[in-house]
């Protein structure tokens, strides 16, 4: 059974991410936690008052936050019924990632979904956000991050972006492969053509993808390296009906090429399709 970690901030955007979740995964039985984290700022220096204070406003806000996990839960009950899922909530007082680092450990988390706004999303999906920390703290766990504004529907059609500069193990890929599997889904792969084409271990490493990958329609497309991969990918992606891109993060990396470029830090990247991001493992 595959456990599935959603930090939810009680926002639309994140009660979105949860039920794209429960729909993308219907026919499965998934064990879903809902984490919410809240903090209490107390001043550095306490008096008894002060200490007083602080843990009524702890009570208050652990209260509240339990109150409204209650709440998704019986919201997201009624709106998955005849899925075979079940629920797990969970209120802590402490930093938003170290906790989904913590319990993404502790119940073998399969995969993180967060949604792309609030105060737990990934509004900027690389602009040094919640997601983005996450995603470099998790190190073995993948991240989907989920649009608002993408209705949800099965995927058919997947775009995954790769410089192929490293080989990439079937574990790694896992996630991908699993989501393609579901749903029969299409694969086109992207690769950043640089100057003088793919050199000879980067035409080795996309060999070992489609070998990986044969069992499915595979598309192989080239863009042009230029100042905003970004852009070129963004533009591709938006060409065509896609319903998911997915990408590996690891230490000099396309993505985290992308997440230094000066138009990213300004703008975000702003796919409007769900975006798997993978991790590399070690």
């Amino acid at each position: 059974m595959k456990t599935i970690l959603v930090p939810t901030d009680f926002s639309h955007n994140a009660y979105h991410a949860l039920l794209y979740a429960t729909r993308l995964f219907k026919n499965q039985k998934c064990h879903f936690v809902l984490l919410n984290t809240f903090l209490v700022k107390t001043p550095i220096l306490t008096s008894r008052l002060n200490t007083e204070k602080g843990e009524q406003l702890y009570q208050q806000l652990s209260l509240q936050s339990k109150e409204q996990l209650t709440e998704v839960y019986h919201n997201i009950i009624r709106d998955t019924e005849g899925c075979r899922h079940t629920f797990e909530m969970v209120s802590i007082s402490q930093e938003l990632t170290e906790t989904i680092q913590k319990t993404a450990a502790t119940k073998n988390v399969d995969l993180v979904i967060m949604g792309t706004k609030g105060a737990t999303g990934a509004k900027e999906i690389f602009m040094g956000s919640n997601t983005v920390s996450t995603i470099k703290k998790l190190k073995n766990t993948p991240v989907l991050a989920v649009p608002l504004e993408f209705e949800t529907r099965t995927p058919s059609k997947i775009a995954f972006a790769s410089d192929f500069k490293r080989p990439y193990k079937d574990n790694e890929l896992a996630p991908l492969h699993h989501i393609a599997s579901l749903f029969k889904a299409a694969i086109d792969v992207i690769y950043v053509n640089e100057d003088k084409g793919l050199d000879v271990d980067q035409k080795n490493n996309l060999k070992i993808f489609k070998q990986t990958f044969q069992e499915f329609d595979l598309t192989i497309h080239e863009i042009e390296k230029s100042k905003y991969i970004s852009k070129e990918i963004d533009s591709f992606i938006k060409q065509d009906d896609f319903d998911l891109l997915a990408m590996i993060y690891y230490q000099h990396s396309l993505m985290e090429s992308i997440t230094k470029e000066p138009v990213i830090n300004k703008l975000g990247f702003r796919t409007n399709i769900p975006f798997l991001v993978m991790q590399q493992l070690r």
